[in-house]
């Protein structure tokens, strides 16, 4: 269960991240759309997973494995966002979030 601080935490991130996401997109992937949908905090606040929609693309594990490589650029523009707000910079680890597309393949079977 998640404390009080992880979650403020966790939000302060997803929102940094959805705003460095919108800015710097074109640069890491080009013309693609990167949505932040989830960002969960170790109980320790060191570590972030942090799940992401990508739209459009044919192969998003292609688009996650460019926005990996620049995992550390992010972490250092989200770091120097939060640097009076966190003692400790979480390290991100991104993940696709396929949530979306669960939904719609659900959809899809109860309309059959």
């Amino acid at each position: 269960m998640e404390s009080t601080r992880q979650k403020k935490v966790a939000r302060l991130v997803l929102k940094e991240l959805s705003q460095i996401f919108n800015k710097e997109s074109n640069n890491i992937l080009g013309r693609i759309m990167i949505s932040v949908t989830a960002v969960r905090i170790s109980p320790d606040l060191a570590y972030a997973n942090v799940y992401l929609s990508i739209f459009p693309v044919k192969d998003p594990i292609d688009a996650l494995n460019k926005i990996k490589k620049q995992s550390s650029l992010v972490r250092k523009k989200l770091g120097i966002i939060v640097r009076n707000q966190l003692r400790i910079v979480p390290e991100l680890n991104f993940f696709i979030d396929d949530s979306a597309d669960y939904a719609e393949e659900i959809n899809l079977l109860l309309k059959k």
